[in-house]
């Protein structure tokens, strides 16, 4: 807003101030880390991860070969993955990397390991991390001078040492004094510290080490002079040419000019000044900062360890190297898993989708340090591959295999946390686990805790409807207009209905699978359809039929639409639940889809794009990219004005397929594959009747104080956003089953699905409420999994293909089904097929 700030590689006015303003910011940066332009220069970098793989790059690294036994790569197994990753650049450089266990460094300086030899010069790096970003442990920053002198080696071998402290994590709370404990490399990410800006970060090169690092790419603003036609190029100049040659001012901070490849985000370094006040105007200093989250850190930790089951069983494992005595030895991290009365680890996703009914919001995972993860939990490197090979891979949310744990929960403390946002934390931990919704008191702060814990357009969218070429109907639509099948409209709209009243159900003559030697019971007692919802819109309200046309992707127009915010990103239930609250009906004979919403005028939308008009747009589901376009400005305006905020309508285009993932070690008919509209995971949900029953049985049952919960039946189905609805006999017997046969249509059952948080919004009102995941949660043991996923095994669309109410469900179990899971009546009917 008030000055002009131009490319620094420049000598413009605006070019000069960026120049002399990014300079400023790095000696406030050496000030903040108490150092000055003498001993450390800044390297600013795209983050803390691009500063490890500079170092990784540019270190004098010495091959291994028959007159040297090279150089050595040795970093703590408790690191980050960004610097474990610096060993597959040395590798190329035939550079030997060893990890070091926290254990043996320990052990080692009690030993004092010495290896020290002053006439040998080969060069070493040894990575550690100031603080632990999976536990918060901190590591003795005496380590620096203890293995640059050769008091403590990583290994025993000649030569001369360097370190690499790897702040990333530590420096967010604590100070770092670069003056006292002066390391050679120092990596560290601002955001990590402001929480603003993203994508910047720095490497603190202590000026004794930069003349031995090596450059080979140069790119805008590190060259001196080159030719672009001949092998000529001179760098810019070292800090040590700087000492020889006398340089003056306009060549000082050479060694950034040399290593910051093309424009740095100079945008971001200056707000950086504006940071380090805002900090400092806050706080009072990172003194504070640091005694300030080891308290509640402190206080939190002493009230998780503490808390009991009835039976004395703890409710939580926290994943710990100290007791959270001091500062000194302990970051502001809690790590841990949660557990059930029977000593049981529930999974980091259940938690973590638990949390956010709470407005919490965790991290969970591995963190990205593999090496700690294994080491507190327990899990072997045979088990790491063995984990990979079931389909686990790093970030998903596949928490537990054979009843072990994956990874684990995370909190954290920062500058602008409060004594109240832990006790947010320890009642969703009290309330999900002990059910005690203020009947188990949040344990008090004491008086020094309190202290620490102190800072803390209304009108009417035109809807005239949208205007679009009519085109011939497709075989199965002439047969389904002809039929006149349509849904029953909900009572409560006031609006003309869009359809003409429903016909009876017309019941299909049922055709068995060739493989349906295996059904679970006879004709008259197999389960039935009841209810039929197509989802026109993805994550907005039902529209239920009595019979609907089948097409490739399942029911058709079934989730063909979707509502994007003003970015394109796709909305669901989780970020706006008010999208329940729109209402979608689709007149296949007009060929328009009806929006409704209270307050609202109706409107309308064709049901297919007008190719000619249609501009082409992409977006993603589920991380798939699909080909959609936009619905236009209208409909668009009617969306803006109902949520209160910019939002779109797209449809996926009609020549675009997206193909399902095959689920890992499922074993799927060949040169079957399955096409999506865009749904999550599958073309159709299927659910029983028998286990909402159960599931609304749990629920209306009276807690502790007498107080009821009331869901109803109507209530519980349909925040379950099923497709099929069936009236099966036991409760969850649609888990046992293989494949089933719905009239003439035959589906293979994928695998359950694993619930989110949206279960836990009302589907009439918006309102959310987590008893209904909770409840689940407990019912399911740790798996909050509710109904089936289906595909079609084969599909002919010569030919009408519809799903009717009342139409009956023949399923075949699957082949590992034991007899003894089924009542005893019934065992004798388990062919499987």
């Amino acid at each position: 807003m008030e000055n002009i700030y131009g490319n620094p590689h420049s000598q413009n006015i605006s070019s000069k101030l960026t120049h002399d303003t990014v300079e400023q910011v790095r000696y406030r940066i050496l000030a903040h880390f108490h150092t000055t332009a003498e001993d450390y220069s800044v390297i600013f970098t795209a983050g803390s991860t691009a500063a490890l793989k500079l170092v990784a790059e540019a270190f004098p690294w010495v091959p291994q070969g028959p007159e040297s036994s090279g150089s050595r790569f040795c970093y703590l197994t408790d690191s980050h993955t960004s610097v474990v990753g610096m060993r597959n650049m040395t590798m190329a450089m035939n550079v030997m990397s060893t990890p070091v266990r926290p254990e043996d460094l320990w052990s080692a300086k009690e030993r004092r390991a010495s290896a020290n030899d002053p006439d040998c010069k080969l060069p070493h790096l040894f990575c550690y991390p100031a603080q632990s970003n999976f536990s918060g442990a901190r590591y003795p920053l005496s380590w620096i001078e203890d293995i640059k002198s050769g008091w403590l080696c990583p290994v025993s071998t000649l030569g001369k040492w360097f370190v690499l402290l790897d702040a990333a994590s530590y420096v967010s709370t604590s100070p770092l004094d670069l003056s006292a404990h002066q390391a050679d490399f120092v990596p560290i990410s601002f955001y990590k510290i402001f929480g603003f800006p993203t994508g910047l970060g720095a490497l603190l090169v202590h000026n004794r080490v930069a003349p031995l690092l090596r450059k080979t790419y140069f790119g805008g603003g590190t060259a001196s002079a080159y030719l672009a036609g001949e092998d000529f190029y001179i760098p810019r100049p070292s800090v040590a040419q700087r000492a020889v040659r006398r340089l003056g001012p306009a060549d000082k901070n050479c060694i950034q000019k040399r290593f910051e490849d093309g424009t740095i985000s100079f945008l971001g370094v200056i707000a950086l000044k504006h940071g380090f006040d805002t900090l400092e105007r806050l706080t009072g200093g990172m003194e504070n900062i640091k005694q300030h989250t080891f308290t509640l850190a402190q206080y939190t930790y002493t009230a998780l360890s503490s808390l009991r089951y009835p039976n004395g069983a703890p409710v939580v494992r926290i994943y710990s190297d100290s007791d959270f005595s001091s500062p000194e030895v302990q970051g502001p991290v809690i790590n841990f898993n949660v557990l059930d009365d029977k000593g049981n680890i529930i999974g980091y996703s259940q938690v973590d989708k638990m949390a956010s009914l709470y407005n919490i919001h965790l991290r969970t995972g591995c963190f990205c340090n593999t090496g700690a993860c294994q080491r507190h939990l327990g899990i072997s490197s045979e088990m790491v591959r063995k984990h990979f090979q079931a389909g686990h891979v790093c970030g998903d949310n596949m928490d537990l295999i054979d009843g072990q744990p994956t990874g684990s929960v995370r909190i954290s403390f920062g500058y602008m946390s409060t004594l109240d946002d832990a006790q947010a934390f320890l009642r969703f931990i009290i309330d999900t686990r002990l059910h005690s919704s203020g009947g188990w008191p949040v344990p008090q702060a004491c008086a020094d805790t309190r202290e620490a814990g102190a800072p803390s357009a209304e009108g009417q969218a035109d809807v005239a409807p949208a205007v679009m070429r009519r085109r011939s109907l497709l075989p199965w639509e002439d047969a389904l207009t002809g039929s006149r099948v349509w849904n029953n409209p909900p009572t409560a709209m006031n609006a003309a209905p869009v359809a003409p009243p429903v016909c009876d159900v017309t019941r299909i003559q049922q055709t068995p699978s060739e493989k349906a030697a295996g059904v679970l019971e006879g004709a008259l007692g197999a389960p039935v359809v009841t209810n039929l919802y197509l989802y026109p819109i993805k994550s907005c309200a039902a529209f239920e039929v009595t019979r609907w046309p089948v097409g490739n992707q399942g029911l058709l127009y079934d989730r063909s639409w979707m509502v994007v915010n003003h970015n394109g990103v796709c909305l669901s239930q989780k970020q706006e639940p008010r999208l329940c609250l729109i209402q979608p009906f689709i007149d296949l004979q007009q060929r328009i889809m009806v929006i409704k919403a209270k307050g609202m005028e109706p409107i309308e939308v064709p049901l297919e794009e007008n190719s000619e008009r249609a501009q082409i747009c992409q977006s993603k589901v589920c991380a798939d990219r699909v080909n959609t376009y936009d619905c236009g400005e209208k409909i668009s305006s009617w969306l803006s004005t109902f949520f209160g905020h910019p939002c779109h309508l797209i449809k996926q285009s009609s020549d675009f397929q997206r193909n399902a993932k095959k689920k890992h070690g499922k074993d799927q008919p060949s040169g079957i594959t399955a096409t999506l509209s865009l749904v999550n995971e599958a073309q159709y949900l299927l659910i029983n009747t028998s286990s909402i029953l159960e599931l609304h049985q749990q629920l209306n049952t009276s807690d502790e104080n007498g107080k009821e919960e009331l869901f109803s039946v109507k209530d519980l189905s349909l925040r379950f956003r099923a497709n099929i609805i069936i009236s099966g006999k036991r409760a969850f017997e649609e888990e046992k089953w293989d494949e089933i046969s719905i009239g003439s249509l035959h589906f293979q059952v994928l695998g359950p699905c694993h619930r989110c948080q949206m279960i836990c919004i009302d589907q009439q009102t918006g309102q959310r409420n987590q008893h209904v995941f909770q409840k689940l949660s407990e019912s399911r043991e740790r798996k909050v999994n509710f109904g089936m996923y289906l595909m079609h095994t084969s599909l002919d669309l010569s030919s009408p293909c519809f799903l009717s109410v009342g139409s009956q469900v023949l399923p075949v179990l699957k082949e590992n089904v034991e007899g003894h899971d089924l009542p005893a009546s019934e065992k004798h009917q388990d062919v499987t097929s």
